[in-house]
């Protein structure tokens, strides 16, 4: 008798800074999701109680939590980075990744798991209006990115539900043990913003089955003003409040353009975001915190973050 095959064993991982109430409701929902074999909480040295909180054991219910402190605040990137090294390390087949600050619907990971990837993950919704897209998309063969939930149904209705080459990271995305052992981890220097974008290029480098399962949701509050329109409505640019957030942006996003596409579009990235704190948004603040950022990312420099954290 041939024997049955392995079940694949499946650890979430969680990265979490200072958001304890959100923690809270995201375990509450991975604690009794069927198939998890684990779940691994990252927490970013977090100073509202989260630290004390998983010590307390009060997690201990459902599916087994394994929680670790870091030393120091290392964003996402570094949170990613030291979760995914954890999940293989417990012996993880298959890694399941999100922030605090999302929740998988009821069912998201079972739908997840019909269908054989590397690294593939679920539609990432708006959490206030589940119509819409938390983070827009450009679909295959369009030259505008799309909001819609219609939108990508309907695009992937051909496809038996599925939009081959395009996912979200690090939103409710499996990945497999075989991928993360042939292109490694997630780069803990870019701290936040990009670091999930440079793994989904290194996927898409190295080969890897790339998709979003439509009919698997993923809720994420839709913040900043990601996807603002500007010139005229052509194009749309990733503009946020916090400067932080936008002198990583713009470092990281050089690093990633020089990197996977060239020079050329280091120099689109660099005109767009000229014309869009001089004429859309208008900012001069913004244009000197962008060249710090974009000087910061030709060189190499992933320091010059640590200011924005005193």
């Amino acid at each position: 008798m041939t024997p049955a095959p392995k079940t694949p064993d499946i650890i979430a991982v969680v990265v979490t800074f200072n958001r304890r109430a959100l923690l809270e409701r995201v375990l509450d929902a991975l604690r009794v999701t069927p198939d998890l074999a684990e779940i691994v909480v990252v927490d970013n040295a977090s100073t509202d109680g989260t630290t004390q909180w998983l010590a307390s054991g009060v997690v201990a219910d459902g599916v087994p939590v394994h929680a670790v402190t870091l030393s120091e605040n290392l964003g996402g990137a570094g949170g990613f980075h030291e979760g995914l090294r954890l999940a293989l390390e417990r012996g993880a087949d298959l890694v399941w990744l999100m922030d605090d600050d999302g929740v998988p619907v009821e069912g998201c990971l079972a739908t997840l798991l019909e269908h054989d990837y590397d690294f593939w993950g679920p539609a990432v919704l708006a959490e206030q209006d589940p119509s819409r897209l938390c983070f827009p998309i450009r679909l295959p063969g369009r030259s505008q990115v799309v909001h819609a939930m219609a939108d990508v149904e309907s695009a992937a209705a051909t496809n038996g539900g599925v939009l081959d080459d395009i996912v979200i990271p690090f939103n409710g995305v499996l990945v497999t043990r075989q991928l993360a052992e042939e292109i490694g981890l997630p780069r803990e220097e870019f701290f936040i913003w990009g670091d999930d974008h440079e793994y989904r290029l290194r996927a898409e480098k190295a080969g890897a089955r790339i998709a979003t399962v439509v009919d698997a949701h993923f809720l994420h509050p839709a913040t900043d003003d990601l996807g603002t329109p500007m010139a005229f409505g052509r194009t749309t640019y990733n503009h946020t409040p916090s400067d932080l957030k936008h002198y990583c942006m713009a470092r990281n996003n050089v690093v990633n353009l020089r990197d996977y596409r060239g020079w050329l579009f280091v120099l689109a990235f660099v005109l767009k975001t000229l014309w869009f704190y001089a004429f859309t948004r208008p900012s001069a603040h913004r244009i000197r915190l962008s060249a710090e950022g974009i000087r910061a990312g030709l060189r190499n420099d992933f320091s010059g973050h640590r200011r924005f954290l005193q």
